[in-house]
C-alpha cells in the first residue's frame, strides 16, 4: 500500500517501507499511522492547492499579459483534418468558420521519387507525375514552368515539388526562409534576415515563369525550398495564379522580381481558389513605377474576385513586400467575395529607399499605397503582425490598415461590377504598426447607388508608433484615423456598425491634426439610418489639435458641424449606441484637447509626455507600458490600464520582425 504523494523528492512513500525495521507487534500501530498520514497528506494537498489558486490569483498582471498573448504555432488554430479552432466571435466579428492543416504530416506524398537533373523539361516531368509523387529539383538549377496542371488528388495523395538540398539545410519545418537559402546575404534597405549555418547558399532550386498571367497551379500540391521569379528576359505582370485550385501549400518559398523592374503580382487568389497557404516565405520587389511604368497597383499578395467562392485562405508567417499594398483583396470584378482569412505572423514592410521623402531614397519611385487593405472579405483574422512603414504620396495618405468597402462601380458600363461585395467580420489584434501616417481607415464610402456594406469589426491590442515620422511627406500629420459611414441616404444595410476599437496605444513623432475624422449619414428623422454600436473604448493616444473634425460633404455629412467640438461630432454621427470611455486624451490644453470638448467618462493629459509611459523615446522604438507613476494606471473601463496589452503585443510578435 503506499500513501499519497507528501512532496519528498522521491515520490508516493511506501507505508511499507516507512516501517521496514519495526517489529511485527507494531504492525497494526503502523497501520493507524499511515492511515492518519493519508489523511493528514489529504489535508495537506487541500492547503497546497488552496495556496496555489491564491497565488495564482495574486499573480503580478505582467503574468496575465503573458497568457493573454497570441499563439505563434503554425496550426494553433487547425486541428489536423481542416478542424477549425478559431472560436466562435472576437467582439463583434465572428471568427473564420474554415481552416487549412498545413503541418507536413497533414500532406502526405507516399509515392516514388522523381529526380529531375539540370536541363530537363520540368513541365513534362510534371505531366507524368501522378498523385502522391515527390518531384525534386536540383539545388541551385533552374527551370522554366508555364502550369502545374490539376490532377484531380486527394488529402492523402499530395505531389510535392522540392529542392533536392536535405531538410537539414532547410529551415526547420515552421521557420520563415529568407533569400540567403538562394546564395543572397541581404537585400538593400530591408531587414537583416536569418542565414544557413555555413552561411548564404543556393539551397533553393528555382523555378522561373513564363506565363504573363502568371504560373497556374491546379489542385494538391505542397512546394518545399522552391525560388519562384521571372524567366530571363520575360515582361510578366505576375508571377503565380491560383485561379479555380485547390489544396495549394507554399512552405518555406522565396517569391520576387527584381528591384527597380516592374512585377506587379506576387500571389493572385482568385476564382474558385480554395484551401491555398503560403507560410514561412519571403515576398519581396514587387512594384509599379510611378510616372512612367506600365502598372499602378502592386501587391504581394491580393485576389477574391471571380464568380466561384474563394475561401479558406492561410497566411502565416511571411515577409510581404509590396509598393501598392502588400496584401489586399477585392477590388475587382466578382460575384462573391473572399471568406475565412488567416493572416498570423506576417511581417509587412516597404523599404524606405522607395520613399522619395528619405535620405536613402534612390529612382525609380514606385507608386506607394498601404499595408494591407480590404475592398471586400468576410471572416478575416489579422493577428500578430508587424506593419512597418507607409508614407503620403500618389493617391493615399500613408495608412496602415484600409477596410474601404467597394461594389466597383464600372462608369463606363453604368453598373457595379461587384454588387455583393462588403466587409464584414474582421478581427484585427495584437498588431505593431511602426511609421506610418493613419493607423486605420474605415469607410463606406458612396459607390454606384450605395455604398457596399461594411460592419462588425474587432479591434483591440494594438499599438501604433512613429505616426507622423519625419520622413512620412507633406501629406502627414493630419489624422490618426479616418471613421465613416456612408454619406446621407445610405440604405440601412449598407451603414456601418458594431465597430470597437479598444485598448489601442498611438504615439506621434508629430503633433496629430486630429484623433479621427469622421463622416456618417446624418439624423433627419426618427426613421433615418445611422451608424450605430460604434465602441472607442481604453485607447491612448495624442488627440492633436482638433481632436474629431469632418471629411467634408456638407449637410450629407453627419459631423459637419460648425462650430463642433469632438463630444457633438461623436454624438451626431454615432447616435445613442455610442460609446467613447475610459480613453486617455493628451491635449488638454489644445483646443480639441480640453476636457469639456470630449464625452463624458475619459481621462485627459497635457500632452504625450505626461501620460506616463515608461519611455516616450521620441514616439519610435519606445517603451509604451504605462510606469507605475503614471496617473491612469488601472484606469481602464475593465480595470487594466489603457492603451494596448503592451507586454502581450511584444510576447505575441515573438519572431515576427
Amino acid at each position: 500500500m503506499k500513501c499519497l504523494d507528501l512532496g519528498y523528492p522521491g515520490g508516493p512513500v511506501s507505508c511499507g517501507g516507512r516501517i521496514r525495521a519495526a517489529i511485527f507487534l507494531l504492525a497494526i500501530l503502523s497501520f493507524l499511522t499511515c492511515c492518519i498520514a493519508l489523511e493528514g497528506a489529504s489535508w495537506t494537498q487541500e492547503k497546497q492547492q488552496r495556496q496555489r489558486n491564491s497565488a495564482s490569483n495574486a499573480a503580478p498582471k505582467e503574468h496575465d499579459e503573458l497568457r493573454n498573448a497570441a499563439p505563434d504555432d503554425e496550426n494553433a488554430y487547425c486541428g489536423k483534418g481542416n478542424v477549425p479552432h478559431f472560436g466562435e466571435k472576437d467582439g463583434p466579428a465572428e471568427l473564420p468558420k474554415s481552416c487549412y492543416y498545413t503541418a507536413i504530416d497533414g500532406t502526405p506524398s507516399p509515392g516514388k521519387k522523381i529526380k529531375v537533373s539540370r536541363g530537363s523539361d520540368l513541365a513534362k516531368v510534371i505531366d507524368k507525375a501522378s498523385c502522391g509523387d515527390t518531384v525534386l529539383l536540383a539545388a541551385g538549377e533552374s527551370y522554366e514552368m508555364n502550369d502545374f496542371p490539376r490532377k484531380n488528388c486527394d488529402d492523402q495523395h499530395y505531389i510535392t515539388v522540392r529542392t533536392d538540398s536535405n531538410d537539414s539545410k532547410l529551415p526547420r519545418e515552421s521557420a520563415r526562409i529568407s533569400p540567403a537559402w538562394g546564395g543572397v546575404a541581404s537585400l538593400p534597405g530591408r531587414p537583416q534576415f536569418a542565414q544557413p549555418s555555413g552561411g548564404p547558399a543556393k539551397i533553393m532550386a528555382t523555378i522561373a515563369g513564363t506565363n504573363a498571367w502568371g504560373v497556374t497551379i491546379g489542385d494538391h500540391y505542397r512546394f518545399i525550398g522552391i525560388e519562384w521569379m521571372p524567366a530571363s528576359g520575360k515582361k510578366i505582370g505576375r508571377l503565380l495564379l491560383t485561379s479555380g485550385a485547390d489544396h495549394l501549400i507554399f512552405d518555406r518559398n522565396w517569391f520576387h522580381g527584381f528591384d527597380g523592374q516592374e512585377l506587379g503580382k506576387g500571389i493572385g487568389i482568385t476564382n474558385g481558389s480554395r484551401y491555398i497557404a503560403i507560410i514561412h516565405s519571403y515576398l519581396n520587389s514587387f512594384t509599379c513605377t510611378a510616372k512612367t511604368g506600365s502598372c499602378t497597383d502592386a501587391t504581394a499578395i491580393g485576389g477574391g474576385n471571380g464568380d466561384d467562392p474563394v475561401q479558406t485562405i492561410k497566411i502565416v508567417d511571411n515577409f510581404l513586400e509590396a509598393s501598392g499594398e502588400n496584401v489586399l483583396f477585392g477590388g475587382a470584378k466578382a460575384s462573391i467575395r473572399v471568406e475565412d482569412v488567416e493572416m498570423r505572423r506576417n511581417h509587412h514592410f516597404k523599404p524606405m529607399w522607395w520613399n522619395p521623402n528619405s535620405p536613402d531614397h534612390r529612382e525609380p519611385t514606385p507608386i506607394v499605397k498601404n499595408l494591407f487593405e480590404l475592398k471586400s472579405g468576410n471572416r478575416v483574422l489579422l493577428e500578430s503582425s508587424y506593419l512597418e512603414n507607409s508614407w503620403a504620396g500618389f493617391s493615399q495618405v500613408g495608412a496602415a490598415i484600409l477596410l474601404t468597402t467597394r461594389n466597383n462601380y464600372n462608369k463606363r458600363l453604368g453598373i457595379a461590377t461587384c454588387p455583393k461585395c462588403a466587409i464584414t467580420n474582421v478581427t484585427i489584434r495584437y498588431v505593431w504598426i511602426r511609421k506610418v501616417n493613419q493607423a486605420f481607415q474605415f469607410t463606406n464610402p458612396f459607390d454606384y447607388d450605395r455604398p457596399a456594406p461594411g460592419n462588425s469589426y474587432s479591434v483591440h491590442d494594438v499599438v501604433a508608433e512613429g505616426m507622423g515620422y519625419p520622413e512620412c511627406g507633406k501629406g502627414c500629420g493630419g489624422a490618426l484615423n479616418l471613421i465613416s459611414g456612408g454619406p446621407a441616404g445610405t440604405p440601412i444595410e449598407s451603414v456601418m456598425h458594431d465597430l470597437t476599437i479598444d485598448h489601442v496605444t498611438y504615439v506621434s513623432m508629430k503633433q496629430p491634426k486630429d484623433l479621427f475624422i469622421l463622416g456618417g449619414p446624418p439624423s433627419t428623422g426618427p426613421n433615418s439610418p445611422q451608424m450605430y454600436n460604434i465602441r472607442w473604448t481604453n485607447t491612448v493616444a495624442d488627440v492633436g489639435t482638433f481632436g474629431a473634425w469632418s471629411k467634408g460633404g456638407g449637410e450629407s455629412n453627419c459631423a459637419e458641424i460648425r462650430p463642433g467640438s469632438p463630444k457633438l461630432r461623436i454624438e451626431a454621427c454615432w447616435g445613442p449606441t455610442g460609446v467613447f470611455k475610459g480613453n486617455v486624451l493628451a491635449g488638454a490644453n489644445r483646443r480639441g484637447g480640453a476636457k469639456g470638448a470630449w464625452p463624458d467618462g475619459n481621462y485627459y493629459a497635457e500632452d504625450q509626455e505626461s501620460i506616463g509611459f515608461v519611455k516616450v523615446n521620441g514616439g519610435l522604438d519606445g517603451d509604451y507600458h504605462l510606469a507605475p507613476s503614471s496617473r491612469f494606471k488601472g484606469k481602464g473601463l475593465d480595470g487594466k490600464d489603457p492603451g494596448a496589452d503592451v507586454t502581450a503585443v511584444i510576447k505575441s510578435l515573438e519572431g515576427v520582425r
